[in-house]
């Protein structure tokens, strides 16, 4: 008769592999979600208890066009138009983005008021 060789013991899956994968996907995206921040627009408000004073200060935003407080006005004067209007950097300015503006055009007049020194921008639906 054949001489069979005993049964080999089951080996067990070693779970070492599986755990420096799990690590390493972990790290990365730890490291991928810290890229983002970069491009950040702060839009820090003093929000509902705020007091407000002054003269309106309420631009609209439309697709191809911007108006301050209901006049039509271009975003190169704009912070000139605004200077009136304020009687400190912090004022609060009010934001209205009308139905169809994309937030690129958003982010660029949010981007251009920051630049000229209003440091409150309150955006409203």
């Amino acid at each position: 008769m054949f001489a069979f060789a005993p049964p080999r013991a089951r080996r067990r899956p070693g779970l070492t592999p599986m755990i420096d994968v799990v690590f390493l996907l972990l790290v990365f995206f730890m490291l991928a979600s810290q890229f983002g921040r970069e491009g950040a627009v702060s839009l820090s408000g003093g929000g509902a208890g705020a007091e407000y004073s002054g003269p309106p200060r309420l631009i609209t935003i439309y697709p191809d066009q911007i108006t301050l407080n209901g006049v039509e006005s271009d975003l190169a004067i704009l912070p000139e138009a605004l200077a009136p209007l304020t009687q400190a950097p912090d004022d609060p300015i009010i934001l209205r983005a009308r139905a169809g503006t994309d937030l690129q055009r958003l982010t660029q007049i949010v981007e251009a008021l920051t630049a000229a020194g209003f440091d409150r921008l309150v955006l409203v639906e």
